[in-house]
């Protein structure tokens, strides 16, 4: 069923932790929240939740490693909204076997760019013509600062002894499409930018980090929530501009 909300945001990996919040911030802004996950139980149950609160939202089943399922997604938010105005690439992956260039496991790199990489530029392209539709698109890449070069090189940096080649380096192949896409789209209302959450208490994170998945969300909404023109191109934390 179509929303009467004026926005329509689409949260992928949405189920839970980070993605979850996100969703239910942008929900309490007004915007008409499409959860976005593999599991179409564990999805609804969100969805579910989010309704119990008042809030507005809808499942959406995206395996984003799955061209078949991405397109469908894509299909459906058209047929339903005929648009879409935020794009939250939120899903992502880590893997056990990730670890220091001398000694990950290469198919363990591989399948994390699978989804932190290459799963998001699927997502991104398929989701680009009902981003055009919209009066004031945004798109909203969850990266890490683990991602940053600069922070990766400077020896003082806390993430300087961080060595997971896999996921640090899709996070900078993800920052790297952030830039060019914001230049590629400069000409147009859409606005891309790349946020860093922070460290966050969520199963990705086997639950160590310091932040909530609620204090985390703060940073993708408020990008998500930019007004026209207000910043493309960037990348930044709850404290500013994180350097690439």
């Amino acid at each position: 069923m179509a929303s009467t909300a004026a926005r329509i945001a689409l949260v992928t990996g949405a189920n839970k932790g980070i993605g979850f919040e996100t969703a239910r911030q942008l929900a309490q802004a007004g915007v008409f929240a499409l959860i976005g996950a593999r599991n179409a139980e564990r999805g609804q149950a969100a969805v579910d939740q989010l309704k119990a609160q008042g809030l507005d939202a809808a499942f959406v089943q995206v395996d984003i490693v799955n061209a078949e399922s991405i397109a469908a997604a894509a299909a459906s938010i058209d047929k339903q909204f005929g648009k879409l105005d935020i794009l939250i690439n939120n899903a992502g992956a880590v893997d056990e076997n990730d670890g220091p260039p001398s000694t990950a496991s290469v198919d363990a790199a591989r399948r994390i760019f699978e989804t932190n990489f290459f799963g998001t530029l699927s997502v991104t392209q398929a989701m680009l013509p009902l981003l055009r539709k919209s009066a004031a698109g945004r798109i909203v890449n969850v990266s890490s600062t683990l991602g940053s070069l600069a922070m990766n090189g400077d020896a003082s940096s806390a993430y300087y002894e961080v060595r997971l080649i896999g996921y640090n380096a899709s996070k900078a192949a993800l920052n790297m499409l952030t830039v060019q896409l914001a230049q590629e789209l400069r000409d147009t209302p859409i606005l891309v930018n790349a946020i860093c959450p922070g460290y966050v208490d969520t199963d990705l994170s086997g639950h160590k980090g310091y932040l909530s998945p609620a204090e985390a969300a703060r940073t993708p909404v408020r990008l998500a929530l930019l007004k026209d023109g207000e910043l493309t191109g960037h990348f930044v934390d709850a404290n500013g501009e994180v350097p690439w």
